[in-house]
């Protein structure tokens, strides 16, 4: 059976268009807070949410569906996704729910879920979850319907949570950074830890006003903490995206460091220190060549899943692995957390900086990566481009002039009606010329 409404990471779309609607919020809540509160014979959930405008009214119309079912819901306000995690277990909720659409622009939203354990929810529970709400779950009498309360000061307890995961006898003392919260949920959170553990911060990205997350800023869109970095001389710059799951890094000299890079050195000095669940990391098909080619090289193994932070939080479950994450930024520290971490992944190469006195740039290039493209193409949801004739040969066409020298990987997003065209070679102008003629053929079947 597919799944109507949750994609690879929650149920994700434009804001007050179907299904991100006050109304299906509503019935969603009631389906949800349904479920659990039949599995666990309690009611209790935990809600977060990052800065768009639409978490008002989504975060409304969830908990009347919550409370109409006998839930009883705890308001947090803006926090990063990563801390409704830990608070759902901190808290023993039965829930916890973040309302965020992550990176995207401030015209989507999304809905994201957690499970009593702190963990995001397996297909299985999301597919009992969509079957409730179709058939629209029963309704408690009125003794039974729950209560809402606004607990936005817990957001501290995250907080001084993410500061354990620093070695007390270190400190941040003489460090300046550039940290960009992305004008999203953790606006407040990070610049205060950060300064707490003994910083220089200059925060930006922290005047959030409904309609500016993202925007220019962030992890997806590096180039004014990277300008700010070179600006102050600060020693490093942290890009978190909206709802601060996943991040950027930057050195002193302004050069962008992705996923793989921090996955790469936490991976070898947790090996180092006998602490690398396995001798392994796991990542996705995304993640680049190089970052495998360097831990074969350490003794050490990538274990690859498909795309989505839940799939690499799978693997490591099933494993026992405790170190996972993606090219994007989202790193897994099972350690410490249940889902990516942006702050708490900078906090590890901090930890790096201060323990071997090394400047960012001697620690964020870790490997030579293999050359990687990524062309996003929109395409019609109603059309089926992996279907057309052209696009197919194409890419036989392509996987035949890469031979053994590189890879293809092409995928529909989980989150947004795009086709994802990704491709490593050695050849660059071979990569180039690869990729691009396999968008196009994309392009023309949705045009």
């Amino acid at each position: 059976m597919t799944r109507k409404y949750f994609g690879t990471d929650g149920i994700r779309g434009r804001a007050n268009t179907h299904p991100m609607t006050a109304e299906l919020a509503l019935k969603l809540g009631a389906a949800v807070g349904h479920y659990f509160r039949k599995s666990t014979g309690s009611g209790r959930v935990v809600i977060g949410k990052d800065t768009r405008r639409s978490g008002y009214m989504l975060e409304t119309a969830l908990t009347a569906g919550l409370t109409s079912v006998g839930m009883d819901a705890y308001l947090l306000g803006p926090v990063p996704t990563p801390a409704v995690g830990m608070l759902t277990r901190s808290m023993r909720a039965d829930l916890g729910i973040m309302i965020s659409a992550s990176h995207n622009p401030y015209w989507d939203n999304g809905i994201k879920f957690f499970g009593p354990d702190g963990f995001k929810l397996s297909d299985e529970a999301e597919m009992e979850i969509e079957a409730l709400l179709e058939a629209q779950p029963p309704l408690v009498d009125a003794e039974k319907i729950g209560r809402a309360r606004r607990i936005e000061g817990d957001r501290t307890r995250y907080m001084e949570f993410a500061k354990t995961t620093f070695p007390r006898r270190y400190t941040l003392n003489g460090l300046k950074i550039v940290i960009d919260c992305a004008n999203g949920a953790a606006y407040r959170t990070a610049p205060e830890v950060l300064w707490e553990l003994g910083a220089e911060v200059i925060p930006i990205g922290v005047s959030p006003n409904g309609f500016n997350i993202n925007e220019g800023c962030g992890s997806t869109d590096t180039a004014l903490a990277a300008n700010a970095v070179v600006e102050h001389g600060a020693d490093l710059g942290i890009c978190l995206d909206g709802d601060a799951d996943r991040l950027m890094l930057i050195d002193e000299t302004g050069k962008v460091a992705d996923g793989d890079q921090l996955m790469g050195l936490i991976a070898t000095r947790w090996a180092a220190e006998g602490r690398l669940a396995g001798d392994t990391l796991v990542a996705t098909v995304m993640s680049n060549l190089g970052l495998e080619n360097y831990m074969k090289s350490k003794g050490l193994t990538l274990l690859r899943t498909n795309v989505g932070d839940r799939y690499v939080v799978e693997a490591m479950r099933a494993g026992g692995f405790n170190l996972g994450g993606e090219q994007s930024g989202h790193i897994v520290l099972r350690d410490y957390v249940t889902t990516g971490d942006g702050l708490i992944a900078a906090l590890q190469f901090l930890l790096a900086m201060v323990e071997t006195g090394r400047a960012a740039s001697d620690l964020a290039q870790v490997f030579d990566p293999v050359p990687q493209l990524l062309v996003n193409t929109r395409f019609d949801p109603e059309t089926a481009p992996m279907q057309d004739a052209k696009v197919i040969a194409a890419i036989a066409d392509g996987e035949a002039r890469f031979g053994k020298t590189g890879r293809l990987l092409i995928r529909k997003s989980g989150t947004e009606p795009l086709m994802r065209v990704m491709g490593e070679c050695e050849d660059e102008a071979l990569l180039h010329e690869v990729v691009h003629d396999i968008a196009a053929k994309i392009d023309a079947v949705t045009a």
